[in-house]
């Protein structure tokens, strides 16, 4: 249909925007084709990159804020209709936000005429991408709706909490059963949650299998977890009422409505979120009460693990062996060396391995990081051999290259390209991946004895000791763990347990390594047992490779 021009002009047109943009939240506008002219609704201007919500220069006007790769497609599309080619537009592309951030817009609009020459173009623009405001399953509002709120709190929020609530393992429901059956569950779920809600309470819908409590009517956080029992319980009720054909449990994360200093949506959101994911992480079907303390450990860690990748990707940087003398018990000799990896950042410092060595496993950084402190560690061994040809080096290795990496190969090929005798060598495993790696170790363990390297337990009685252990696996060297050796210090009954295990591991043939030892004292008390190895603070520190080389071996 062509719509004449003399039934209405292009100022009455931007007069109706103005009148009309408040009441809704698409935006309105008008392409005057004969005078090259822009308007469009204010709070467009206020989203968008573009000079003003009203321009001349059109097409040239757009370059601003388009998306540069969409820019061909729509000057083709304003080509035809300003060429009287095409009498609609409706076209699908992305503009560039305030924040320089592309957003999905679906751009309609129909031409008028004044004869048949184009004169204008009105139509609507709606961001296609952005969060609906309701979900027609759980019959909530979404969260769009639930920022809108937000925002009507200008200086802080009240008093009060906010829940973030979530289905564990929803995943598989719907992997199971099926979409539809997993529609009904969040449908029913969100019934039962609601009929929990306290007075002026609001619940929304948020990602996926999430909803959100708001309470701001002064209520505690300790009437936030009776609530969230609430929750849970009636959750158990309909698992039970709908015959357990879909069992599945609820966790929380309870955030105080004060903690969010800040007072917005994106600090709300990113709050709730870790809360939740807290609760999720510590046992699921529980809730977790937010901390700032626990959070900064949280973006500790994510910064951590982002420093620890660039370090990858910068041939280890940060990374390096440090050494730790291993001495023979009977001739106090220097017997060989435990390598031992570091981390240091120029923001933290020396990195505790407590702190990294669990990130580098949980990302599986510890795959290439081992393997560079495989190779690492050998050509520090054969520069010591110059001055010791039997000297050993202990390397710890991780479950998960075990379980995730071609571990036998890696060991056998730096053996190879370092020329390190493979009796010279000791691979460490801690007893508690014995746990998780399973058959995979049996393989490690015998080859690497065909190969003649030495194999060693470490931490052995830290609480995963099995005997089986020495028996089926029968490694070369136990390594007592200095929580066991205090104990067996400072109490009768664990020392005599230490001598029992000691005097068992060597009529197995076994050697025995005490590690922890710190003083003369205990060195004392310790060689009652007759271990075959010591190592601990006595008798050095884990030192850097040049210091290790002055102290015990260059000085000898």
């Amino acid at each position: 249909m062509t719509i004449k021009t003399d039934k209405i002009s292009v100022e009455q047109i931007c007069a109706i925007i103005d009148e009309m943009y408040h009441c809704m939240d698409d935006y309105l506008y008008v392409y005057d084709i004969i005078n090259d002219f822009y308007y469009i609704s204010p709070n467009a201007a206020e989203r968008f990159d573009m000079p003003s919500n009203n321009f001349n220069n059109v097409l040239e006007a757009h370059h601003r804020f388009v998306f540069p790769d969409d820019m061909p497609v729509l000057q083709k599309d304003l080509d035809k209709i300003v060429s009287g080619e095409c009498k609609s537009h409706n076209l699908q592309y992305r503009w560039m936000s305030k924040d320089h951030k592309p957003i999905w817009i679906n751009c309609r609009g129909t031409v008028s005429y004044e004869g048949d020459r184009p004169a204008f173009m009105v139509g609507c623009i709606n961001e296609i991408g952005k969060t609906q405001k309701a979900d027609n399953i759980s019959g909530l509002l979404g969260l769009a709706s639930l920022q809108q709120f937000l925002e009507t709190y200008k200086d802080a929020l009240p008093k009060g909490f906010v829940i973030r609530l979530g289905l564990d393992d929803f995943k598989e429901i719907n992997e199971k059963l099926g979409s539809d059956y997993g529609d009904m569950l969040l449908r029913e779920t969100a019934k039962y949650i609601g009929d929990c809600l306290l007075e002026n309470q609001k619940l929304y819908r948020a990602v996926s299998d999430e909803f959100i409590i708001i309470d701001f009517d002064g209520n505690s956080t300790e009437q936030a977890v009776e609530e969230y029992k609430s929750i849970r319980h009636a959750i158990d009720s309909f698992v039970e009422a709908n015959h357990y054909e879909a069992v599945f449990t609820i966790s929380g994360g309870i955030l105080e409505a004060e903690d969010c200093i800040a007072n917005n949506f994106t600090d709300i959101m990113k709050f709730s979120e870790f809360a939740l994911n807290e609760a999720k992480r510590r046992g699921k079907n529980c809730c977790y009460i937010f901390t700032h303390k626990d959070y900064d450990k949280f973006l500790r860690k994510r910064h951590l693990t982002q420093l620890l990748r660039r370090s990858v990707t910068r041939d280890f940087e940060g990374f390096e062996a440090y050494l730790q003398p291993l001495f023979a018990t009977s001739s106090n000799e220097l017997y060989g060396a435990e390598a031992l990896m570091r981390f240091r950042t120029d923001e933290y410092g020396m990195v505790s391995p407590a702190e990294f060595i669990p990130v580098l496993e949980e990302t599986g950084l510890i795959m290439p990081v081992g393997k560079w402190m495989l190779h690492k560690s050998l050509e520090l061994c054969n520069t010591i051999h110059k001055y010791i040809p039997n000297f050993r080096i202990s390397i710890n290795i991780s479950y998960i290259q075990v379980l995730k990496s071609s571990i036998i190969s890696d060991i056998l090929s730096a053996v190879d390209e370092h020329s390190i005798s493979p009796s010279t060598v000791i691979i460490e495993l801690t007893e508690s991946g014995l746990v998780t790696a399973d058959s995979r170790i049996d393989k490690l363990w015998s080859r690497m004895k065909e190969e003649g390297i030495r194999l060693a337990l470490d931490d052995f009685g830290t609480g995963y000791s099995n005997f089986n252990y020495l028996k089926d696996l029968k490694p070369d060297i136990i390594k007592i763990d200095r929580s066991f050796t205090m104990k067996a210090i400072e109490n009768p009954y664990e020392f005599n347990l230490l001598s029992l295990i000691a005097n068992m591991a060597h009529n197995m043939e076994l050697k025995v390594c005490i590690e922890g030892i710190e003083n003369l004292e205990e060195l004392d008390k310790i060689k009652n047992i007759s271990p075959d190895y010591c190592q601990g603070y006595y008798f050095g520190r884990p030192c850097p490779f040049n210091e290790f080389m002055e102290t015990y071996i260059q000085s000898k």
